[in-house]
């Protein structure tokens, strides 16, 4: 209560909130229903007092509390700065415990050079018990152009993939998305994640599917990866593609959704499309996904099928008719209200029928019923 009323009852209540009551037309206490014989109302100094004092009491407190940690915080950063051995691990993981919990903590150590001191632990000679723990840290801050660039240099990078592939599964999923944070910048050089080794990674994670979280951190870094042109085909060389495919049926709907992307942008370069074309669950996988999960993910299974019966309408047709697609493409034109669904559905089924006359490609796709 900001301003507590008493009324002729007895009871206490929240001015702001007793009005509207009367207001609305009940003359009656809302806690005893007893009937009003007064219906004025009369301040509660002294709750008001205590209410006051209580807050009061709680803000210091809590005030105390955060500026201890703030202190705590710049004290073990300091302390990092000497350490060495077991005692730095010991620093890091005070540090982190502290970065982890308080919000008060994290925004001390960006405004105290933290991020600097941090990223100067990372190196060729670091090891995988100190870098964990200062990944696990930098993944939780803030991080500006100047510690974003810091931290992209080549030997901190490839201290990254290192433990991306040997790690604990914690590590590799907060170097994962450190990375990521790391590609959010406009002046990202893509080089910087071109390692056949980071690639490899990812995928392990994201085929992981004992941790939910590792999957979905992997997608979003094999995501950012594939905005970059250059580096779409070394991504298809390492099986991404087949991989991913296979992967489908199992994933929760947003991972389908992320994986889709990925394989909708692969599709755009030669070996994407070539690689979607030889994987034999390609097109009865992506059929299946056909308006079960979102309409974007039917969107994206779309233009996967649009662009590997492109390559092969012959073979790819045909495949895609005996998987069940027509049925599916009638029911994306039926009952979908994106025009653009519509026109591709459209597209497609006739791609799909080029090879049959009109009366063979009702009975193979079993359309009789459907179109009746």
């Amino acid at each position: 209560m900001r301003d507590p009323v008493t009324l002729c009852t007895g009871q206490t209540y929240e001015r702001s909130n007793i009005l509207k009551w009367f207001s609305m037309g009940h003359y009656t206490c809302p806690t005893t229903m007893q009937e009003l014989w007064d219906d004025s109302v009369t301040p509660n100094a002294t709750l008001q007092q205590l209410i006051h004092t209580w807050f009061a009491t709680k803000y210091s407190a809590m005030k105390k509390r955060s500026q201890d940690v703030q202190g705590r915080a710049i004290e073990v950063l300091e302390i990092l700065k000497k350490a060495k051995g077991q005692s730095r691990i010991e620093a890091l993981k005070e540090l982190r415990q502290l970065a982890a919990a308080h919000s008060t903590a994290r925004k001390s150590l960006v405004d105290n050079g933290g991020v600097g001191s941090l990223s100067s632990l990372l190196g060729p000679f670091t090891t995988h018990a100190v870098g964990s723990e200062v990944i696990a840290i930098l993944v939780s801050l803030d991080l500006d152009y100047s510690g974003k660039t810091n931290l992209t240099q080549p030997a901190k990078i490839s201290l990254m993939v290192d433990m991306l592939n040997e790690g604990s599964i914690e590590t590799r999923i907060n170097c994962t998305r450190l990375i990521e944070m790391l590609m959010e910048g406009k002046d990202f050089v893509s080089e910087n994640v071109s390692s056949l080794s980071l690639l490899v990674g990812l995928l392990k994670l994201v085929k992981n599917e004992r941790h939910p979280n590792g999957v979905i951190a992997g997608l979003r870094l094999l995501k950012a990866i594939c905005s970059h042109e250059s580096l779409r085909a070394s991504i298809v060389s390492i099986g991404a593609v087949s991989q991913l495919v296979e992967l489908l049926p199992g994933f929760k709907a947003d991972c389908i959704e992320l994986a889709l992307h990925i394989l909708e942008v692969l599709s755009t370069v030669p070996e994407g499309r070539l690689a979607l074309k030889e994987c034999a669950k390609t097109i009865p996988n992506m059929v299946k996904l056909l308006m079960k999960v979102s309409e974007s993910c039917t969107q994206l299974a779309l233009a996967i099928l649009w662009a590997v019966c492109k390559l092969a309408p012959e073979e790819c047709g045909a495949l895609a008719v005996e998987a069940g697609l027509a049925a599916k493409l009638l029911l994306v034109i039926q009952s979908c209200y994106n025009p653009v669904l519509k026109q591709r559905s459209a597209e497609l089924l006739k791609l799909c029928s080029s090879n049959y006359t009109a009366t063979n490609f009702i009975s193979k796709c079993k359309l009789t019923t459907t179109i009746q």
